[in-house]
């Protein structure tokens, strides 16, 4: 496969200890550049790291001929400001999650992509590791029986208020950072999108931002799903599909480690049978995996493992969520 060249729009911190390691290990593609507003900033994670050029302005990244495909991890308010900028150079791009804080802000970035031939994607590592791929074709081959309910939870405790999740004018909030886990998963898992949802989210008072949010979606299928998350909780996270026959246990599903095996669980619908089945998958590097099914979808012109449609789509789900919260009853929702 054709190597392209990524360029790192920021240093920041999912970038340096998540995204670029994981880069790294492919054969597939080059990191070549790095931007920070902050050249010494740029200049230290370029050497710590073998990236080969660091640029003291984002403009200067953009403006790289060299450059292939960008990483966008900016903070949330400014993903579709940089996104745009970096599609009308005629970059490719790959966005962190949450791509977009409004709906109205897909249609403009669906327009540029477009016109300028590009392809954009919403970066959800999670759909490219194996234990995710492997957990809808066991739902797919109808292992489970008919699919019930996919239950989730996701949180961890982070208090301060520098930190930019906890900053509501730059998209904080669990649900923009870690509710939408949730939403796009049980998007991927049965192949449909949710008709109604309603929630109730705890705002902290100093933050103004959800702290801990409960939410439960129902498909036009008569599948049912329901998650928490929080930023203000011990750190934890699960998945579980139960079926009409068996239930589907997924340990680590968001923040699958790179050093040791996945785990997935079959469960008999008898409680006192649990782990009727364990399958072990190999460690794997899932942000590695999410940037070479990218490459890939740019290399052989096929869609993006989550499209800017599929963005909008995320977005649409969660303003409905806040909208439940604020009016206190089910909000139906129009997804194409």
């Amino acid at each position: 496969m054709q190597k392209l060249n990524w360029g790192i729009l920021s240093t920041a911190k999912i970038a340096v200890e998540k995204v670029i390691p994981g880069l790294l290990k492919s054969d597939d593609l080059a990191v070549r550049a790095i931007a920070s507003r902050n050249l010494e900033k740029a200049g230290k994670v370029a050497e710590e790291l073998n990236i080969p050029v660091a640029y003291d302005s984002y403009e200067a990244l953009l403006s790289d001929p060299e450059i292939d495909v960008i990483y966008n991890p900016l903070p949330n308010h400014l993903h579709v400001e940089w996104t745009a900028k970096a599609i009308e150079a005629g970059k490719h791009v790959l966005c962190e999650k949450p791509l977009l804080l409004t709906v109205q802000d897909a249609e403009h970035l669906i327009k540029l992509r477009n016109k300028y031939n590009v392809k954009v994607g919403e970066a959800f590592m999670v759909k490219s590791h194996p234990q995710w791929q492997r957990a809808k074709a066991i739902i797919d081959s109808g292992l489970l029986g008919g699919i019930r309910l996919y239950q989730g939870t996701f949180s961890y405790f982070n208090a301060d208020p520098q930190n930019i999740r906890n900053i509501a004018n730059y998209g904080g909030g669990a649900m923009w950072d870690i509710g939408c886990y949730p939403v796009m998963t049980s998007r991927y898992l049965f192949g449909e999108s949710p008709t109604r949802v309603i929630a109730s989210l705890q705002i902290d008072e100093q933050f103004g931002t959800d702290v801990l949010s409960t939410v439960q979606m129902e498909f036009s299928s008569g599948i049912k799903a329901q998650f928490a998350v929080s930023t203000q909780a011990a750190a934890y996270q699960r998945v579980h599909v139960l079926g009409t026959e068996k239930e589907l246990e997924i340990m680590i599903p968001f923040n699958a480690p790179t050093d040791q095996p996945t785990v997935l669980r079959v469960n008999s619908a008898d409680i006192l049978r649990k782990n009727e089945v364990e399958e072990l998958l190999p460690p794997s590097d899932q942000y590695q995996l999410q940037a070479e099914d990218f490459c890939r979808a740019i290399l052989e012109n096929t869609s993006e493992p989550v499209t800017l449609e599929d963005a909008r789509d995320h977005c649409r789900i969660i303003e409905a969520i806040f909208e439940s919260n604020k009016k206190g009853t089910w909000i139906n929702i129009q997804v194409p």
